[in-house]
């Protein structure tokens, strides 16, 4: 479980440095203005919530619908769904709207939630459609991705 989390600050570091908003979930085919949250399929969890890039999502257990709990080293391997400020988050897919909103994050600016859960992608996810970090207990909680309805898919 340590050398999963080195390599996986080691990704982050990297992607960092060359420039990569990992987790960003802006759309760069749509507004420059909207942070696009949309649906896709993923085996034996059924449809659940993706990035722009089709990368799947994550609710962390400990931040209880409230708020931001996962920075610093947690945030390096469960980058937040960061909403620059002046954008707002968008709804695609199934995803409902009135579900959609964001909290302050206390590294700073805010981070896209969904039905109150702050959104994470996980680094350990190399492509859209996978869900690696689902049911993982890594950062003190556990990760679980979400459905359209706004519920916990355990």
């Amino acid at each position: 479980m340590r050398k999963l989390v080195i390599v996986c600050l080691a990704v982050a570091a990297l992607a960092a440095l060359a420039g990569t908003a990992l987790g960003s979930g802006a759309s760069s085919t749509r507004s420059a203005t909207t942070v696009r949250i949309g649906t896709g399929k993923i085996p034996k969890l059924g449809t659940v919530l993706v990035n722009s890039k089709g990368r799947t999502l994550y609710m962390f257990v400990p931040d209880k619908q409230r708020k931001v709990t996962c920075v610093g080293a947690c945030a390096a391997i469960w980058p937040p769904v960061k909403l620059p400020a002046g954008m707002k988050a968008a709804a695609s897919g199934a995803v409902k709207a009135s579900l959609l909103g964001s909290d302050r994050d206390r590294a700073g600016g805010r981070v896209v939630t969904y039905n109150r859960w702050p959104l994470y992608t996980y680094v350990g996810d190399r492509a859209a459609g996978q869900a690696k970090g689902q049911a993982l207990k890594l950062n003190g909680g556990y990760w679980y991705v979400l459905s359209p309805a706004g519920k916990v898919i355990r």
